[in-house]
């Protein structure tokens, strides 16, 4: 891939079709785990009388969601006091819907704009955000898996089973970025 450009509302990009297959799988795979985790939300009746959509109240136990869905409460470790977790669990039962929407919509806009085979991507502005938001999930979660550290070399020895993996990650760091940069020029 080339660096990504811009020619007054349309940010273009172009992915080789290896390229494309890794963007594409990536997205999918936290498309489908958040797709998931929406379709664990208990069923709510009340919820469904007055059209107040409600979530999980517990965070996730795997540690990707959980990265990619955090508290929207900080909760302290150190004086666990119920109504604080309480609290915790309604602001979470509240907004994960929408999050879970926001986050599925944007890997929708990647898997409609990237071609299967690679080629050219052409991104309207509110698009190559959706791009941004769902780049930054993908790295969360692949960064969560493979334990990122900010201390953590840019390379990793060979025998180390983490070694390509962050390559991938690192490959996608700079997706981004050029991105960003082609978003705001």
């Amino acid at each position: 891939m080339k660096k990504w450009t811009r020619s007054g509302d349309v940010v273009l990009g172009r992915f080789d079709r290896q390229e494309a297959a890794v963007v594409r799988g990536l997205v999918s795979q936290i498309q489908d785990m958040l797709l998931a985790r929406a379709e664990e939300a208990p069923q709510d009746e009340l919820a469904e009388l007055t059209g107040i959509r409600t979530g999980s109240s517990t965070p996730p136990d795997d540690p990707i969601l959980g990265r990619l869905l955090p508290d929207f409460h900080r909760l302290d470790p150190d004086a666990p006091d119920p109504s604080e977790v309480d609290s915790a669990n309604a602001l979470r039962s509240l907004h994960e819907p929408e999050l879970l929407d926001h986050k599925s919509g944007v890997a929708a806009v990647v898997l409609e704009t990237c071609p299967p085979d690679g080629g050219e991507v052409r991104l309207r502005l509110e698009q190559a955000e959706a791009w941004l938001s769902a780049l930054n999930d993908v790295r969360l979660a692949l960064g969560t898996a493979l334990d990122v550290q900010d201390d953590m070399p840019d390379e990793l020895p060979s025998d180390d089973p983490r070694s390509p993996h962050l390559g991938v990650y690192h490959w996608l760091t700079w997706v981004q970025e050029t991105l960003v940069e082609a978003v705001m020029d």
